[in-house]
């Protein structure tokens, strides 16, 4: 991959500044800023009707549109697609369709992770007296006891005759770890179809996964998958995967009454989104192929994931080395570089010279030129439940790193990063 010609379509990258809070939102591709521009200046009318100009944004918004997220996805047909300010919108108004559905004593998996893709399924639960259950990450590496991951072993004895949802994430926002979930998707079946389940339906949260690895909701075996364009070079909008059959069969539209939705997406998507939103997500597609000469995402994807380890390697080598070991710093999350691991990098400074998140990030913003982050990154469970207990208030520094990046920009940040903790 060309790093230099990917740069090249975010101008906000030519000032210099180092956007290291990628985790949070990514810079929006030129492409999808054209698009968004394009739709807004030439076809910004109301869609449905028979004059040119609204054919030509109904084909945008309704058609385009969902195509293109549905590549994305690896979906069946963009009828499977739903458009949402953000996935916690997405999720709560699933949450809404599938309620109908569920009976009191059902039960849900749920992780600790982003909020996204967990509280919807509490409240649904406390509104139709299904039982949560959590699994738990736990620590895997001897004197830090800061660096969990969840294990499949813990996941599995979750499941019952009575499950009925399970939530998991595809890679934590916190931890930067990569949940196998074609591995866990299967498993999980196999335990609930021996246990007698009589229907599990699963919920994948890509967030923090979709800007560093490829989607694929069909060899998941997932029945929903979502995702936040504002985090893959896109616009601030979000895509939710609804299965087909679930869409049939488990789901009850939460849009007007006389619309013929019954086995479309669109049954979850009251009022419609941005359509000129929509339009501008369509840009991120060309985007990703274009980083390859293969035109492909798999090779997009391939191409993305090597290089964020020439991203993550020294950074982790700096938190991890005994002198700072010593200092107190210890990271959050796996300690290693490998393609389980994403260049989402959190840490805290703890022991007898703790320094609080806060005033870690505060030392950056004096410094300037780098942005990075620190609290619970909407993974308040996580954060919360992390021991030795860190105030939830400061929570853990945050370095999020995605392939527009280099490797001079992470030198930049190790460089305060050691003034930072001196």
């Amino acid at each position: 991959m060309d790093v230099e010609q990917a740069r090249s379509h975010f101008p906000a990258l030519a000032s210099g500044f180092v956007f290291a809070d990628n985790a949070g939102g990514s810079q929006a591709a030129r492409g999808v800023v054209d698009r968004i521009s394009d739709y807004l200046l030439n076809t910004n009318v109301q869609l449905g009707a028979d004059y040119s100009v609204s054919v030509q944004s109904t084909t945008r918004v309704l058609a385009d549109g969902p195509r293109a997220a549905a590549a994305l996805f690896n979906a069946r047909s963009p009828d499977e697609i739903v458009f949402g300010s953000s996935s916690t919108l997405n999720l709560e108004n699933l949450a809404r369709g599938l309620e109908p559905g569920i009976q009191a004593g059902d039960e849900f998996i749920i992780t600790g992770e982003h909020e996204a893709n967990t509280g919807p399924w509490k409240k649904l639960a406390a509104r139709r007296g299904a039982v949560v259950h959590v699994w738990r990450p736990r620590a895997t590496v001897p004197g830090n006891p800061y660096s969990v991951k969840l294990q499949l072993a813990d996941l599995l004895p979750l499941v019952s005759a009575r499950t009925r949802i399970v939530a998991i994430t595809a890679c934590s926002n916190i931890l930067g770890s990569i949940v196998p979930v074609k591995e866990v998707v299967a498993a999980v079946r196999a335990e609930a179809a021996a246990k007698g389940a009589p229907k599990v339906e699963v919920s994948v949260d890509c967030v923090a996964y979709a800007p560093h690895r490829l989607i694929d909701v069909q060899d998941w075996d997932v029945d929903f998958a979502v995702f936040a364009f504002y985090k893959v070079y896109g616009p601030h909008i979000s895509g939710l995967y609804v299965r087909a059959s679930v869409l049939e069969h488990s789901v009850t539209p939460i849009v007007h009454h006389f619309l013929q939705v019954d086995k479309i997406a669109y049954k979850l998507q009251p009022g419609g989104p941005g359509y000129e939103i929509v339009y501008g997500s369509t840009g991120v597609l060309p985007y990703l192929l274009s980083l390859t000469p293969a035109n492909s995402l798999q090779a997009s994807f391939a191409a993305i994931a090597a290089h964020e380890q020439t991203l993550l390697a020294p950074l982790i080598a700096f938190l991890t080395d005994p002198v700072q070991r010593a200092r107190g710093v210890r990271v959050v999350g796996e300690e290693t570089v490998n393609l389980e691991r994403v260049p989402t990098v959190s840490f805290v400074v703890v022991g007898e010279r703790a320094i609080r998140s806060p005033d870690v990030v505060a030392f950056f913003d004096k410094k300037g030129g780098i942005g990075i982050r620190y609290g619970h990154f909407y993974a308040y469970t996580l954060v919360d439940e992390l021991l030795p207990k860190i105030s939830i208030d400061d929570g853990v520094v945050r370095i999020s790193l995605v392939h527009y990046n280099t490797v001079e920009e992470v030198q930049k940040i190790i460089d305060i990063l050691k003034e930072a903790l001196q």
